[in-house]
């Protein structure tokens, strides 16, 4: 039943609602001769001259809001430590994902992080605030002023920010340490630094780039990207998350191995797996490809270890995977069944 729970109270992928009740179409965009938006239009400026962000947008379907590390180089970023309790949140099934638990997302919410993607830009001269359909907020001061050298530790952080010519640059810090950096469960310290650069390409679409720094969790700065795009003639919904809570008592918590497969079986296994099919946008939330291997005798996609249920189920923090093998016996394709639905990837090597 490890699977079945996990995947009733994940906070996957699910497309927002918000985009099918408004029919009403928003004022003073830029329209093509048809009415659609016109997303190429140039990008609208402030009086000053500044990119003028102001606007609803949505986050593309990023796999590093599933799981910030995608580039096997980069495994070994977290010390030691960290990564020890990355893979007891795994293994727990991200059963204390704060975000499941009904608490604020933290840095994560800059993927708009939750069933929920939109947020909204209100620009003015000496604060820029980011209103989250999933709830909260943030306000980026644009007036000169420092970070604070101690802040008070708060769920979302602190957050100031300057132009260097057409980017927004945001530097946050005063976390607590309670939030995760992705939904797989990586951590960070209070002394977590994130910076953003937030670059408007044109009217409807925007660049953001996110680099964390701690020296506490990381033994280097990691960088992710990702596409944000204007969201037109639609609104945000109210949003209470107040249902979870009293059912996470029902998750199970720690997945533990039925059986052990051994050492050529798990072998076989191992490899470059693309996705071939699935629920629209899966594939960019839990990446186009998936890496199995073998480590010490422990088999993990990507990152994060999977659990063996049979010699070809297995339970992992992004769901059930299941291997597929051909009349000769060589692996075929991969399973992965998540709250979002099945995602087939076919091996490649």
């Amino acid at each position: 039943m490890i699977r079945i729970l996990t995947a009733a109270l994940a906070v996957g992928l699910s497309a927002s609602v918000s985009t099918q009740w408004l029919e009403f179409p928003t004022p003073g965009i830029p329209r093509t001769a048809d009415g659609k938006p016109n997303r190429v239009a140039p990008a609208p400026r402030t009086h000053d001259g500044k990119l003028d962000l102001s606007g609803l947008w949505e986050p593309e379907p990023s796999p590093y809001r599933f799981d910030v590390i995608q580039d096997l180089k980069d495994e070994t970023i977290f010390r030691p430590a960290a990564e020890a309790l990355f893979l007891k949140r795994a293994l727990d099934l991200r059963r204390d994902n704060p975000v499941t638990h009904c608490l604020p997302p933290g840095p994560m919410a800059i993927f708009a992080a939750g069933a929920t993607r939109l947020y909204r830009i209100i620009q003015s001269p000496n604060v820029i605030a980011l209103l989250y359909e999933l709830g909260g907020f943030r306000q980026i001061y644009t007036d000169g002023r420092p970070l604070p050298k101690d802040p008070n530790p708060t769920w979302m952080g602190y957050s100031v920010g300057h132009w260097e010519g057409d980017t927004l640059v945001v530097e946050s810090a005063g976390f607590n340490d309670k939030t995760w950096l992705d939904m797989v469960g990586h951590p960070h310290s209070e002394h977590l630094r994130v910076t953003e650069r937030f670059h408007r390409v044109d009217f409807g679409h925007m660049q953001v780039q996110v680099t964390y720094d701690d020296p506490e969790t990381l033994t280097k700065p990691l960088a992710v990207s990702m596409g944000v795009n204007y969201a037109a003639d639609t609104d945000m919904l109210e949003y209470v998350c107040n249902e979870n809570e009293k059912d996470t008592s029902h998750l199970v918590g720690t997945a533990k191995a039925i059986v052990q497969p051994g050492p050529s079986v798990l072998a076989r296994y191992a490899g470059d797996y693309k996705f071939r099919e699935g629920p629209p946008g899966t594939d960019a939330f839990f990446g186009p490809t998936q890496i199995v291997s073998v480590n010490q005798g422990q088999l993990y996609m990507k990152d994060f270890p999977l659990v063996a249920q049979t010699e070809t189920r297995f339970d992992s923090t992004a769901g059930t995977i299941e291997f597929f093998l051909d009349a000769s016996g060589k692996v075929t394709h991969l399973i992965l069944s998540a709250a979002e639905g099945d995602l087939r990837y076919d091996r490649k090597r």
